[in-house]
């Protein structure tokens, strides 16, 4: 409202829900980004006017067309997929970094005791964090007597029948942490071989190079098409990566 010089809270939520539609964003995601990052002058025609526009990196394995890979909601989907495919589970789930916590975004087979007590994680006494902080897989062979997590993270695990636990951190072009993909098993593990290992650091690769593209390219265009609507231009640029 007060950079736009809009009437109403409504006509300021219009124009998130337009641009989280529009490129099929998360709302949160785009309220966000519009506090946090600093706004173009009201006469400017674009947000970002020298950024570089790439195509959307490929996704290797895991099913996603490339005509259908602006869909973030599919990508995280395809990824979770694959991962519990390599580690022979139906139990796991996806979190994203932000704002110094990781979010829960996707999940099959855990119960709501468990998502409701892991939508976000904010310090140290889980695997995922653990993932996200040393950048390399982890892997919990036992839940119950495992030392990383606190007690409270444990209860959680194991009432939703997760006995083993793997993480597996997505990885950004610049070697960032940008999300988390982790898989849960019923009964204990070994480990995984060298080949499961291969296969699921390939994975959060592809899934994290394709995250940064995403947030790099489709989520800055969605702010370059609220500030058009807000402002009544054009834009002067594409209004979706070519």
């Amino acid at each position: 409202m007060d950079r736009y010089r809009l009437r109403s809270p409504e006509d300021a939520f219009t124009l998130l829900r337009s641009a989280s539609q529009h490129f099929n964003i998360k709302l949160h995601t785009v309220a966000e980004l519009v506090a946090r990052i600093a706004g173009p002058d009201i006469q400017d025609g674009l947000w970002f006017p020298r950024r570089p526009r790439t195509a959307a990196p490929a996704l290797p394995g895991l099913g996603v067309a490339r005509d259908g890979q602006q869909s973030h909601s599919a990508v995280l989907k395809a990824g979770l997929h694959r991962v519990l495919h390599i580690t022979d589970t139906g139990m796991g789930n996806v979190q994203l970094v932000g704002n110094g916590m990781l979010r829960l975004e996707k999940h099959t087979g855990l119960n709501r005791e468990f998502t409701d007590f892991f939508a976000f994680v904010h310090d140290a006494g889980t695997a995922c964090a653990q993932a996200a902080r040393q950048r390399q897989q982890v892997t919990v062979k036992n839940v119950e007597s495992a030392d990383v997590f606190d007690e409270d993270s444990r209860h959680a695990i194991l009432q939703a029948g997760s006995r083993a636990a793997h993480s597996l951190p997505l990885i950004g072009r610049a070697g960032q942490v940008l999300g988390i993909i982790s898989s849960h098993h019923e009964k204990t593990l070994r480990g995984f071989s060298q080949t499961q290992l291969t296969a699921l650091a390939a994975t959060g690769a592809a899934v994290g190079r394709w995250l940064h593209w995403h947030r790099q390219t489709v989520v800055l265009d969605a702010l370059e098409h609220l500030h058009a609507q807000a402002t009544g231009t054009n834009g002067k640029g594409p209004d979706r990566p070519q």
